[in-house]
Order: structure tokens, then sequence, then C-alpha cells
């Protein structure tokens, strides 16, 4: 991971006082233990939600810089900018900041097929899990989309599927 720290970032304000963080006009982002910081995806029109990324200190610059996603894959441990292999950028509309600075939150149009799961579904939230008395009819999950908008064998081909067992 980029090991610069977001203070020396003259893009990010150190942060000072509850006041300015929740109050100032300055982004001082507050990045987890591991240098991360949560990044709720929707789409700009529909409000659906995408996915949720994390953002390390340059993949945040680099997302408000190019006005194109940039994530930190936890997974491979390195920069993602979203849809570099599959075509599937996201173009940022909006990115908001919560209360505390601790979180981000981007409204996005896809390109291509609007999908943004390397699953191939539109949402990395294809599928909804009952809760309460919908449990009388069982556990397993239901899925909310019914079918893949992109084959991810065709778009990925042989490279390394992210998920972690």
């Amino acid at each position: 991971m980029n090991t610069k720290s977001f203070a020396e970032n003259p893009m990010f304000a150190a942060r000072q006082t509850i006041e300015q963080v929740e109050e100032g006009h300055r982004l001082a982002p507050k990045f987890d233990h591991d240098g991360l910081i949560s990044c709720i995806t929707t789409d700009h029109a529909s409000g659906e939600v995408l996915m949720l990324g994390y953002m390390n200190a340059e993949a945040l610059q680099k997302t408000i810089e190019t006005g194109e996603a940039h994530y930190w894959s936890r997974s491979r441990q390195k920069l993602w900018h979203k849809g570099a292999t599959s075509g599937l950028v996201q173009k940022i509309v909006e990115m908001r900041v919560d209360d505390d600075q601790d979180a981000i939150w981007i409204r996005v149009n896809v390109a291509g097929s609007g999908a943004s799961c390397h699953v191939g579904y539109r949402s990395c939230f294809y599928r909804r899990v009952p809760v309460a008395t919908e449990l009388s009819q069982g556990n397993r999950l239901i899925f909310t989309e019914d079918h893949k908008t992109f084959d991810p064998k065709e778009v990925y081909g042989d490279a390394e599927n992210p998920t972690i067992l």
C-alpha cells in the first residue's frame, strides 16, 4: 500500500478539531488502521447500491483528480482503477463524505453494460438475505437480479478471481 501519509497530501486537511471535521470546508478523511476508508458506490440515475469498496489516500486522490473511481483492492493489495480491464469505468457524478469523514459515498454513471460486479451482475448486492418472517420459507439467499449483464470469462479471461475464501 502507498505509505505516504494522507497528512502529507495537500488535497487533504489535517484533522484538528471536531468542529473542523464536522462543519468545516476541507476534506479531512479518517482512514482506518489499515490506511483505508469505506466507499459506498451507487448508480446516479437509479440510486441503486452498486458496491462497497475501500480507498487508500492514493485511490481517493486519484478519484478526485480524474473523476473516475479508483479503489484499493484488499484481495490483490494494489490500487485498482474500476473498469480498467472490463471497460466498465465508473464516472463520478457526485462525491460526498459523511459527518465524521470516515466514509465516502460516490454516485456514478457506469460505462458499457452498466455493471459493477466482477461476477457479471449490475450490482455487487445481487442477493437478498431473508429476514424475520421470510425465514419461515427457509434461509436460502434470494437472487434479486435474474440475469448477468456480461460473461465474466469473456471479459476477464484467465485473470485471477478477487474473491478470497
